[in-house]
């Protein structure tokens, strides 16, 4: 609508109704004053055409209304004449005010359309600010770019790419270009008229290129970012790493030499050979899990620890997991609870490291482990009742190797992140609540599927 308003054709029109409708208004006024005072009437239709329509058609208004003034009301009238001399004078005064109004009327009209497009250039730049600098990824941000260009100058479409793009037949080729680099392309159809051309490329092309540059060079420095503290988390791991070799394994090897050294002497008694045989019985099961969880743990950092899904009842689970446990349970478990899918042999090694922990930390009282359902989630929550974990260190429990300060020893730091690692794998949550001087919460929080088999089917 706002275009055909504007259009020339329209213009016209309204310059013609203008002059006539001014002609018709001055019959009346000519009873009260000189026809010769009436003429600046006509500086109105002058005006509005010229700051709608321009110059040269506020110009055309002038000549039509000065022409309409000597017909129809300066005498003699009915005629292309004037016979008083002060009414030539006052037609050239008229005439001469006339083009100076269309003269400055056109440039008010150039600035506003000047400040309108700067306008909309400024908001399109912060709209595209916030679309390419919004996300991660610049790549996913360009369509919606190319739309917002194609809507601001009013193009059926226009793409844009990352990189060299060459035209084609239907694409013209718009290059981006920061720094002597070309970052990106902008493509428009081919169809596009020279002169909206020349304003992508002069007015909006040098903003869209400091835009796209921008995005890049943060996308470079954040995958920098990431290396960095990849590399950085590989040395804290490879010294955890070491610092579990030299201590955690060294420890149980010493304690196996030794009692392997007495066992073949003969100075022992019966009583004490047997007790250093349970030495290195249970010196090599805590050696045997502590390879086992490294090996688990650098599957886990690799990815590569996928999971056997299958139907699994979570009593057995559970009841598996306290198996192992030497320390007293408290286990409820709600009934008829349906089976869960996914790896149960993860799940239970998830499960004993938590019992372990909480029994290394509950001083010889019981150890609560309870299993319910709570809509479509299924939550086993092992408490403690030990001195609790500080607040600050909540977030770090879960890293490997990480130790508490004033830890019972014998841990590896290795249980609660191996843990919640079984638990993601399966789909499922491991979070920690605790408030110190009232033991600690390991609550796992595991899906139900949408249809599981009865347990005697399973």
């Amino acid at each position: 609508m706002g275009t055909k308003l504007r259009s020339k054709q329209f213009g016209v029109l309204v310059a013609a109704l203008a002059v006539a409708a001014t002609t018709i208004v001055i019959y009346p006024l000519r009873k009260h004053v000189p026809a010769v005072s009436t003429g600046p009437l006509y500086l109105l239709g002058v005006l509005l055409v010229s700051s709608y329509w321009g110059l040269g058609l506020g110009v055309v208004t002038a000549v039509a209304s000065a022409t309409a003034f000597n017909f129809f009301h300066l005498p003699p009238t009915g005629r292309f004449t004037i016979s008083n001399p002060q009414n030539w004078l006052a037609l050239g005064v008229y005439f001469a005010a006339a083009v100076v109004v269309s003269t400055l009327a056109d440039a008010a009209r150039a600035r506003a359309i000047e400040a309108e497009r700067g306008r909309r250039e400024a908001d399109l730049a912060a709209e595209l600010a916030r679309v390419i600098l919004g996300g991660s990824d610049p790549a996913e941000a360009l369509p919606d770019a190319g739309r917002r260009i194609a809507d601001l100058v009013g193009l059926e479409w226009a793409q844009l790419e990352l990189g060299w793009v060459d035209g084609d037949e239907q694409r013209t080729a718009i290059a981006l270009v920061s720094a002597g680099d070309r970052v990106g392309t902008l493509l428009v159809p081919r169809s596009t008229a020279p002169d909206v051309a020349d304003e992508i490329e002069r007015r909006i092309a040098p903003s869209l290129s400091a835009l796209v540059s921008a995005a890049l060079r943060r996308e470079r420095l954040e995958a920098q970012l990431v290396e960095t503290k990849a590399l950085r988390r590989s040395d804290v791991m490879k010294t955890a790493l070491l610092r579990a070799v030299s201590h955690d394994l060294r420890s149980p090897l010493t304690a196996i030499r030794t009692a392997a050294a007495g066992v073949g002497s003969t100075t022992v008694s019966d009583e004490e050979r047997a007790e250093m045989a349970a030495v290195i019985a249970g010196e090599s099961d805590r050696l045997s899990r502590l390879i086992e969880n490294l090996l688990d743990l650098s599957r886990l950092e690799a990815g590569t620890l996928e999971p056997r899904r299958d139907w699994y009842s979570l009593e057995e689970v559970v009841e598996s997991a306290a198996e192992g446990i030497r320390a007293p349970l408290d286990v409820q478990v709600e009934p008829e609870l349906p089976l869960l899918q996914g790896d149960s042999t993860q799940l239970e090694r998830a499960l004993g490291n938590l019992l372990e922990n909480a029994a290394r930390y509950s001083d010889g009282s019981p150890v609560a482990v309870r299993v319910s359902s709570v809509g479509r989630r299924i939550f086993i929550r092992v408490s403690d009742s030990g001195p609790g974990i500080p607040k600050e260190e909540l977030g770090h429990i879960f890293e490997p190797f990480y130790r508490m300060e004033g830890a019972p020893s014998g841990g590896s730091g290795l249980g609660l992140a191996i843990a919640r690692g079984f638990v993601e794998a399966n789909g499922g949550r491991l979070r920690a609540q605790s408030l110190p001087g009232q033991g600690a919460t390991f609550v796992i929080d595991l899906p139900l599927p949408e249809q599981a088999p009865a347990p005697t089917e399973a």
